[in-house]
């Protein structure tokens, strides 16, 4: 049973073409169906009205309140200069709070006769200061009388549905656009297998579509929510078990680690034992090399517990049974840093083939685009040959002119950076599929690694290992105490004279080419009438006044590839004393001796990446400072995100405030692709429940029926959500 027409139906056909055009430009919706799934963000109650005193600066609201007062003004202006310009100031209450709006010009006359004192109404605009009052300005308004015979139909029901909205099309225009789409509900194909819905006591799915969007009760938006929740885990649940059941079915060469062999030998080298943690996680991922399916599994552990060490190990163990292990960085000053981390764990046993190699040793080889011509010959042989067991790189490991040998596993580091393609590009280099190890440095509630990484099994690190040290975190609010940010650089003087190192972290390099971007890219900037400090302007600046005296040096994501690694090398080796840096060094850097990191306009980074640069200091035996210097008044919600980074060293509890903090979109890497999240009702850290059980479910029905030959209404509503513009939604996490 296909689609029925009516839900595939443009909207330009239902609606017209304008508002059709704003639906899809702004709102990324299509179809009737689209618009069907286009839920309410909440709902006013008609004897109920909105918080004014809660209202948030420059966000477009809607709201329902009550006209207090009105007046029409008459000023002088250069447009009116005989005192004819006319303003309009409304009052509207709620209760909790009042707000003003103005009107001016000739758009004054139809709301001086429409919002006089006593009128309901809904209002929407963009919330604005002026004089230290809020206000929305021009805002668009609709009167609730209850007369007229359409407004009645509109809003019947007690619940007005609020929809997100855009200043181009107001939530009471959606609502009446649904009015017009709603009848097509009873066309929509179940997606839930009946007994699963009956034995879970959940409604039928045009049933919820009709509760969701004109409810007359609570109790049917709470049936409705709940519903509709199951549909967004279920139909996302049954794509991930859908594909680790098709990854089961592929062969793979199982891969054991030889009792003589590389990894034997790389353990007794070790200058210090694995923690417990450590031990459980190789374990688990040696069992599924062993398997003669390609493991998949997602390694996350807190920042600094040691993934590259465990996922050495498993690469060693990869090599022992012959094979080659690939391990694929987003930057190439990661890959660099890798490479040179690993070569320096694995001495004399990374040298084979040469004369001081040890007598089971294999060779390391680092791959990146920028390499020149003789030494990217020299890499490629290595790995064609198989004379490299271990090859570090960057996405120049996937390009069509490299050949291995035999490639056994592909470890991926810092997964977000990956798409779907490049991870199957490297899978693709196997003679059969290669094993599959993901590493990912922030910590992810369990909820989101279901979700995001629904296809992989998933081994937590958690523990520390010994001998690293506690980091201290403090806020350094620049406006409200300048003296705390020179107290900060002194700080930075202290550690350096004790012998120490220090990072400054910017958010922007300040090249032009970065400048003009900047500009571009972020609205938010325009508000804060600054554009974010740039690491060229403020190295100069420390190097001049605070830190002069100090050998201060840059590094930068622009920089030639050689320049950033002599950067590092000279840092890592003590010569310089302060790294004013972009968030390039944000993981993978590791210099024990840098016990403090300043990081400016820290409101400008997301939390989780606040606690990977964190990460970079206290890798030694000396205590970590990390300093979080912001402008934002102390009310601020962005403040308030730096307290919450401050106030814990545990990743996991600070990945669910971020989540809990952004859209839902973002996690799902929807937000850097642009397309809209397929997540609108369901939130992934408050329903770890329904997320868990309709895992559980759709492992069940897929075992049962792979193609799901018995299920048509589900495929449909599969084949929507993996269509063209989210096929990749699922690995973007």
């Amino acid at each position: 049973m296909d689609a029925v027409p009516a839900l595939d139906e443009p909207l330009k056909k239902v609606l017209g073409p304008a508002t059709a055009k704003v639906m899809a430009e702004h709102l990324g919706l299509h179809t009737v169906g689209d618009l069907l799934h286009h839920y309410p963000r909440r709902y006013e109650e008609r004897g109920q009205l909105t918080h004014l005193a809660d209202l948030p600066m420059d966000e477009h609201v809607t709201v329902v309140a009550q006209v207090a007062d009105a007046r029409l003004h008459t000023f002088a202006s250069s447009r009116a200069p005989r005192g004819k310009g006319q303003r309009l100031e409304v009052t509207i209450t709620d209760g909790s709070g009042r707000l003003q709006l103005v009107f001016f010009g000739a758009g004054v006359h139809k709301p001086h006769k429409e919002l006089l004192p006593g009128t309901r109404a809904m209002f929407a605009g963009k919330v604005s200061v002026f004089n230290r009052r809020l206000q929305l300005a021009h805002p668009a308004y609709e009167l609730l009388r209850g007369d007229a015979e359409e407004t009645v139909e509109t809003w019947a029901g007690a619940l007005i549905p609020i929809y997100p909205a855009t200043a181009k099309l107001e939530s009471w225009k959606i609502g009446k656009a649904l009015q017009t789409v709603l009848p097509s509900a009873q066309e929509a194909a179940d997606p839930l297998p009946e007994p699963l819905r009956e034995g879970r006591g959940l409604v039928p799915l045009p049933e919820a579509l009709l509760k969701i969007h004109r409810p007359h009760t609570k109790a049917d938006i709470e049936d409705a929510r709940a519903r509709l929740k199951w549909d967004e885990a279920f139909v996302l649940q049954v794509a991930l078990a859908r594909r680790r059941y098709a990854d089961a079915q592929l062969p793979a060469v199982p891969r054991r680690p030889r009792p003589d062999g590389i990894l034997a030998a790389f353990d007794d080298r070790l200058p210090f034992t694995l923690t417990e943690g450590q031990r459980k996680v190789s374990e688990e991922i040696f069992a599924g090399l062993a398997t003669e399916h390609p493991m998949h599994r997602l390694l996350q552990g807190e920042v600094g517990s040691g993934k590259t060490l465990v996922a050495l190990r498993a690469m060693l163990a990869v090599v022992d049974a012959g094979g080659q292990a690939a391990m694929l960085a987003p930057t190439e000053v990661l890959a660099q840093q890798h490479h040179r981390s690993v070569t320096e764990m694995m001495g004399e046993l990374a040298e084979g083939g040469t004369l001081g190699g040890a007598e089971n040793a294999t060779k390391v080889v680092l791959l990146t685009g920028s390499m020149g011509a003789a030494a990217r010959r020299h890499a490629l042989l290595d790995l064609a040959t198989g004379e490299a067991g271990v090859v570090i790189g960057t996405h120049a490991l996937i390009e069509d002119k490299v050949q291995f040998h035999d490639l056994g596993l592909v470890v991926v580091d810092e997964q977000h950076r990956f798409g779907v393609e490049q991870r199957d590009a490297l899978r693709g280099k196997g003679k059969q599929p290669p094993h599959l190890l993901v590493m990912t440095a922030t910590p992810i509630p369990r909820t989101v690694a279901m979700t995001v990484f629904g296809d992989l099994e998933t081994s937590v690190l958690d523990q520390l290992p010994a001998g690293r040290s506690p980091i201290a975190s403090h806020v350094v609010p620049a406006a409200d105490k300048p003296h705390f940010l020179a107290r900060a650089w002194e700080r930075v003087r202290e550690e350096v004279e004790k012998g120490h190192q220090a990072y400054v972290v910017c958010p922007r390099i300040g090249d032009e080419e970065d400048g003009a971007k900047a500009k571009k890219k972020a609205p938010e900037d325009e508000a804060e009438k600054r554009p974010p400090l740039a690491v060229l302007d403020i190295a100069e600046q420390l190097a001049r006044g605070p830190l002069a005296g100090l050998r201060v040096e840059v590094l930068h994501g622009r920089m030639q590839p050689d320049d950033k690694d002599a950067v590092m090398r000279r840092f890592a080796a003590g010569e310089a004393d302060v790294l004013v840096a972009t968030t390039v060094i944000e993981v993978g850097v590791n210099v024990p001796n840098a016990t403090v990191m300043v990081i400016m306009d820290a409101d400008r980074f997301g939390v989780s990446q606040l606690h990977q640069l964190r990460g970079r200091v206290g890798r030694g035996s000396a205590p970590g400072l990390c300093l979080l210097v912001s402008e934002m008044p102390e009310a601020s919600a962005a403040r308030q995100r730096l307290n919450a980074v401050a106030s814990t060293l545990d990743g996991f509890e600070l990945s669910r405030i971020d989540l809990e903090q952004r859209r839902e979109g973002d996690v799902l890497g929807q937000a850097q692709s642009g397309t809209r999240s397929s997540l609108r009702m369901l939130a992934v850290i408050d329903d770890e429940e329904v997320i868990a059980e309709a895992r559980e479910e759709a492992t069940r029905i897929v075992a049962a029926d792979p193609d799901l030959e018995r299920l048509p209404a589900l495929r449909t509503a599969l084949d929507a959500l993996l269509d063209e513009e989210r096929e990749q939604y699922l690995e973007k996490g």
